[in-house]
């Protein structure tokens, strides 16, 4: 991923801030024996600091891969816009087009789990943060709805060693030019436009 000065994250809260309130990306590994990567789309859990778990089918095609190299990568990308040619000119006809965008990259060493109780405590981790209420079942290794599952599944611990975070939004042109892109942004509305435009603005009010 190509960051140029002016999209790095401004510091490690920023980018922390950003994925912690995002919990599904991509688990990356190398392919084996000079096959292509592998990757994962899944739900996963940042603890805010060196630490993702998550959990996979037992068939899932990545474990050969990272049992072959258990450096991975897990990748998240949110907040994204398409910006047409007459946003950033004079004229649909000067001007050239681009792509807002957030996108943390963790680069991480996996531990497989495979003790019941090291999956159920991921699943444990997993159940309260994405349902914070506790309106589940038990979550024991040895009884309750889910420890007859245990052996289907496999758990990651990802054990973050590097981290390369973008937030693509212009920071180097004019404010003016900006804050005319953030009206546009409000006025189309698409899906994802709510989102590039926050993200512009937080980056654009510590600006100036």
């Amino acid at each position: 991923m190509l960051i140029h000065p002016w999209d790095a994250a401004r510091d490690r809260e920023e980018w922390q801030t950003w994925l912690r309130t995002r919990d599904f990306g991509q688990l990356a590994a190398n392919g084996v024996n000079g096959g292509p990567p592998i990757l994962v789309p899944t739900h996963f859990l940042f603890d805010g600091g060196k630490e993702v778990v998550l959990h996979l089918a037992r068939p899932n095609p990545i474990w050969p891969a990272i049992e072959a190299c258990p450096t991975v990568v897990v990748s998240v990308h949110d907040d994204y816009a398409y910006i047409p040619t007459g946003w950033r000119a004079d004229s649909p006809e000067t001007g050239v087009p681009t792509s807002y965008y957030a996108s943390v990259q963790l680069t991480c060493v996996a531990e497989i789990v495979d003790g019941k109780e090291g999956k159920m405590e991921i699943l444990r981790r997993q159940l309260a943060h994405h349902q914070p209420d506790g309106d589940h079942g038990e979550t024991r290794a040895d009884s309750g709805p889910y420890h007859r599952m245990l052996p289907a599944i496999r758990g990651l611990r990802l054990e973050v060693v590097g981290v390369r975070a973008k937030f693509k939004f212009d920071d180097h042109r004019p404010v003016e030019q900006r804050e005319r892109i953030a009206a546009e942004l409000a006025a189309r509305d698409l899906p994802h436009d709510a989102g590039a435009r926050e993200q512009q603005l937080r980056r654009l009010s510590r600006a100036v």
